[in-house]
């Protein structure tokens, strides 16, 4: 019974090599590359399930995060759809690494016209990173076709801590804005995207930079 549900699943695996690993816009990986793969289930229903990991270098011993998620899509009409869900982030390598781990909730809509696939998405946590902080994360962004297989994403989200006694970026750094322009394309199964991307903050991990990915997806 087992091997016959395991084979009616849709199972995905994806390995992607990083120039680097930015977060909103914040280097994860003190501006190093980075490895990273993907374990995903999807459902016919919409229902889907994954896991994420990637090398981390916080400078504090931590050198690895380990995400967790689940999630339902929804395609209201032949133009709206929702995506909507939980993950949890998890990190590990030192003794205090658990200390910043945390839930997050998130919610996206994405309208499709002549023009693109344009994308309001949302996320909260209550504890971020650890530190009994809500947060909130609101961006918007536009998906544009410039050619079959060639497609340009532009984005812009604002981090914002709701409790900056407890977690702010800076000295009064509440909140703060990333920047993201991608281009994407495909080549013999193989996926690439080259970004430009900038946040207003003040620090060598978040200033502009030319981020290069490429990944492997593979059905299992």
């Amino acid at each position: 019974m087992m091997a016959s549900q395991v084979a009616l699943a849709d199972w995905s695996a994806t390995i992607t090599g990083a120039s680097d690993y930015t977060f909103n816009g914040v280097s994860q990986t003190e501006n190093d590359p980075a490895l990273q793969g993907s374990i995903d289930y999807a459902a016919d229903n919409g229902f889907y399930a994954g896991s994420w990991a990637s090398n981390v270098d916080f400078g504090d011993g931590t050198d690895l995060e380990w995400d967790f998620y689940v999630g339902q899509f929804r395609q209201l009409n032949n133009q709206l759809s929702v995506d909507y869900g939980i993950a949890y982030y998890s990190y590990h390598g030192a003794s205090s690494s658990s200390d910043g781990n945390y839930f997050e909730a998130y919610t996206k809509f994405a309208y499709d016209s002549q023009l693109g696939t344009t994308e309001a998405n949302f996320w909260y946590t209550w504890d971020y990173f650890g530190t009994d902080a809500g947060h909130v994360i609101s961006m918007l962004a536009h998906n544009y076709a410039l050619a079959e297989g060639h497609n340009l994403r532009l984005s812009v989200d604002a981090s914002n801590s709701l409790d900056g006694d407890k977690f702010a970026w800076q000295a009064d750094g509440k909140s703060y804005v990333h920047y993201r322009l991608a281009y994407q394309t495909s080549y013999s199964g193989f996926d690439f995207e080259l970004a430009a991307e900038d946040t207003n903050l003040d620090s060598e991990y978040a200033d502009e930079r030319l981020v290069l990915s490429v990944s492997k997806t593979f059905s299992l």
